[in-house]
């Protein structure tokens, strides 16, 4: 994957490996799974962000041939890309609880990805809110 560090030395990218790099980030983002809550902007901007660095990198041997705003510009491009994709593999993440509903002592496994998890507690927290605005809960008594 995109493992990219600030160091000149690590700036060493052909075309031909940054092809290959880029058919493995565009096989993930279509296999529906490694980046599963990557926001349909985003993963648009991924792909624009890939189509712009290999615009530049077109017929290029060596990163070491381009000018220093070229490469300032495509080590940005990778920056952009590494973040929301790490973003994204992150919120991918799948996450199980293992509880007791009240009173009982069987246990019940749930899973879910993290942005599921941060999805429902701002659905709750709204739901919340939203009643205690409305006369409904702990703020009326």
């Amino acid at each position: 994957m995109f493992a990219f560090a600030a160091q000149e030395a690590q700036l060493a990218l052909a075309e031909g490996d940054f092809a290959a790099q880029r058919a493995e980030i565009e096989e993930d983002l279509a296999d529906g799974k490694t980046y599963a809550e990557i926001s349909a902007s985003d993963r648009a901007k991924v792909r624009e962000t890939l189509e712009r660095i290999s615009s530049r990198l077109e017929g290029v041997d060596s990163i070491d041939t381009l000018g220093e705003p070229a490469k300032v510009e495509i080590f940005n491009d990778q920056e952009l890309i590494n973040t929301i994709l790490t973003q994204a593999k992150a919120d991918s993440r799948l996450v199980c609880d293992n509880s007791r509903a009240t009173g009982s002592h069987r246990r019940t496994t749930k899973c879910q990805t993290v942005a599921e998890r941060r999805r429902r507690m701002e659905a709750d927290q709204d739901h919340l809110q939203r009643n205690v605005m409305n006369g409904i809960g702990p703020a009326n008594n």
